[in-house]
């Protein structure tokens, strides 16, 4: 009896072993079927030297001329306030609003927003332009920026 048992059990042993292969075997696969979904087929773009392109007569103003028709908004602004919604409705034809400039100071000159001069107001022809009076660095500019 005891060697039937010992028969049963390299029987069951055999049995465990081989579905703890075929386990093994299944596991691995599916970890390569989602590797395989995790990182699909990524290839670098192909890109090509834009100067090859246009030509040995291609110059940096023709670059330059791509941008140059490309429209802002320039305004000028004489002064700021900061008003509670309350006064704001209480305002109406004549009431007078104090900004935070003097009389005679320079106006900002902004485009898109951004402070690029100072100016003074000018009349040309009975319209009123600006006449600019300092212009800001770039590097100015970008300090505002941050």
């Amino acid at each position: 009896m005891s060697d039937n048992n010992e028969v049963n059990q390299d029987a069951m042993g055999d049995d465990w072993a081989a579905a703890l292969q075929e386990q093994e075997v299944a596991d691995a696969a599916e970890a390569a079927v989602i590797a395989q979904e995790e990182t699909p087929d990524v290839m670098p773009a192909q890109m090509s030297d834009l100067e090859a392109e246009q030509g040995p007569g291609f110059q940096t103003d023709d670059k330059l001329d791509v941008i140059l028709e490309i429209p802002v908004t320039m305004s000028m602004e004489i002064g700021r306030t900061h008003i509670s919604i309350r006064n704001l409705l209480q305002l109406n034809q004549g009431s007078v609003v104090e900004l935070d400039r003097l009389a005679g100071e320079p106006m900002d000159v902004l485009i898109n927003g951004t402070l690029i001069a100072h100016g003074e107001v000018v009349v040309v022809n009975e319209k009123f332009g600006i006449r600019l009076t300092d212009i800001i660095s770039p590097s100015e500019r970008v300090k505002k920026l941050a």
